[in-house]
């Protein structure tokens, strides 16, 4: 492999490259994939929590939350099962296909996978849109969660392929800019939208979902496809082509060939999916798995989904609950400006580890504020505005935490750790994994809450100084390291070092990283 050397030494390579505005322009275009997924995030919790829609649709929650029937219990007033499946079946479809996109992307190329994505997304926002009956709005919803598993496989892959590797982590994390300024506009739209008389402010909100898709589309037809793609699909020269104008240097051949290399290594392997469970790629394979599971497991996509419910239910009211969650939207784009200007220059893991201290200190606070109000029976009485505002500002400062760590470098750093032969695999993989979690998180929340009450932010704080721990003791820094040089991490580290391997073409194992070599001459 490109960047080892006999006997295990390896040295870190520093390809030629500038950051152009060329590749810029082209980052953000394709970082528009995340648009759609932020969009659907903010989106779907304004709408649950506007009585038009739940009247329509859900009448005996409406009923519940409202003056008709009223809930003794604050904790308990939305939960049914039929309503977050609302919310939660977008991310079983995500699931389904990102399994398929992977060969897509891996065949036709990351441009056409983003293109198909778009096309489902707009077709389920018009099906939202115009929902009379509530099938029409599940089948709605899986449309857009086809399309999300489309861009959520190949975007940051994309991304990671075409910035040059001095700053990749700030160019990829524009897909996490990408998607917090969806769930901004969301949230935005959808306080306006409630206010408009005749309750059908819930459909311009859902239906609205078509114009990012739209632009993803655009981004799809005019992007350049990736270096990478090309000579993955045998198009090499057109390859070097794309390179010399994305890095905007003469020479680029030392990062070519090992492109090539890469390409013709993972040709070898005719099975990627088989061979993600080689002892090989353990490393590869553990962060594609438990990244994305600690990424949900912050509790954060409880606020982002149903952020007004989650305020209604400690004392805000419907237009108070959707500005609350606006206020809230607003905060991530910016925090998410902050990463992109740091994560380049302090690493991952520091940003990983402040983040979880940061959000672990929020969450007990949170807890207590809504232990001694609520308490175990979830009957507050009045709430001051004081209160509730105490509360807002401490899940601010929490979602603050999570959009300048565990939010954006949940995708990058799965997709920059991945060799080529099993980089589509393995980026399905994270997306599976995440896509799984969103869905259990999103479809049981009301009824944890319901039944954990105050208890479920403990839940979430514990996971929170888990995927620290994990964090502190298995994850490698990535910072600086060429995409196509990535094996070095794992062959350094005092842990992965002894799954790293590679055989050569008479069978003879290499132990990387400890200077074992049999055989060699």
């Amino acid at each position: 492999m490109a960047g080892e050397e006999i006997g295990g030494a390896s040295k870190k390579k520093q390809y030629p490259g500038n950051l152009t505005p060329r590749v810029i322009v082209t980052c953000m275009i394709a970082a528009t994939g995340g648009l759609i997924f932020g969009y659907d995030h903010g989106v779907s919790g304004g709408v649950t929590s506007m009585d038009s829609f739940l009247k329509e649709f859900f009448p005996s929650v409406y009923e519940k939350e409202s003056e008709i029937k009223p809930s003794s219990n604050q904790y308990c007033k939305f939960d049914s099962q039929i309503l977050t499946l609302f919310t939660s079946s977008l991310y079983l479809a995500a699931l389904i296909s990102s399994v398929g996109a992977a060969t897509i992307t891996r065949m036709l190329g990351r441009r056409v996978t983003m293109f198909c994505g778009g096309i489902l997304f707009v077709a389920g926002a018009l099906l939202n849109g115009f929902a009379i009956k509530v099938w029409m709005l599940i089948v709605g919803r899986l449309l857009l969660g086809l399309g999300i598993g489309c861009t959520n496989q190949c975007v940051p892959i994309y991304l990671s392929e075409v910035a040059p590797y001095r700053f990749r982590g700030a160019l990829n994390m524009m897909f996490q800019l990408s998607l917090t300024v969806g769930m901004f506009v969301a949230n935005m739209l959808n306080y306006n939208f409630a206010k408009i008389k005749g309750g059908q402010g819930w459909r311009y909100s859902l239906g609205g979902a078509a114009v990012p898709a739209i632009m993803v589309i655009v981004g799809s037809l005019i992007l350049p496809e990736t270096p990478n793609s090309l000579i993955e699909r045998g198009c090499k020269e057109e390859a070097k082509e794309k390179l010399i104008k994305i890095r905007g240097v003469p020479n680029v051949d030392e990062e070519l060939n090992d492109l090539i290399a890469a390409s013709e290594a993972s040709k070898l392997v005719q099975h990627p999916w088989r061979s993600l469970l080689k002892r090989k790629y353990r490393p590869q394979l553990t962060m594609a798995i438990c990244i994305p599971f600690f990424q949900q497991l912050t509790g954060l996509n409880v606020i982002t989904f149903y952020a007004p419910v989650l305020f209604k239910t400690i004392g805000f009211g419907s237009n108070g609950s959707l500005m609350s969650a606006m206020i809230i939207g607003a905060c991530k784009p910016v925090s998410t400006l902050v990463s992109i200007l740091l994560v380049d220059k302090f690493g991952r893991r520091t940003l990983f580890l402040e983040g979880g201290a940061q959000m672990f200190i929020c969450q007990i606070v949170i807890t207590i504020a809504i232990a001694l109000k609520f308490g175990v029976n979830g009957n507050p009485g009045e709430v001051p505005s004081w209160y509730a505002s105490v509360v807002v500002v401490f899940i601010c400062i929490y979602v603050c935490g999570f959009a300048w760590s565990w939010g954006p470098l949940g995708w990058l750093v799965p997709s920059e750790i991945f060799p080529l032969e099993i980089r589509s695999a393995a980026q399905s993989v994270t997306v599976c994994v995440n896509m799984i979690w969103t869905f259990v998180i999103a479809q049981f929340f009301t009824a944890m809450l319901c039944h954990m009450r105050f208890g479920l932010f403990i839940f979430f704080a514990f996971f929170v100084v888990v995927m620290s721990f994990f964090v502190y003791k298995f994850l490698p820094e990535t910072k600086g390291i060429p995409i196509e040089e990535m094996s070095i991490v794992w062959q350094n580290h005092s842990y992965w070092s002894k799954f790293v391997k590679t055989e050569d073409d008479e069978g003879i194992e290499i132990y990387q990283g400890q200077g074992k070599g049999k055989g060699i001459p």
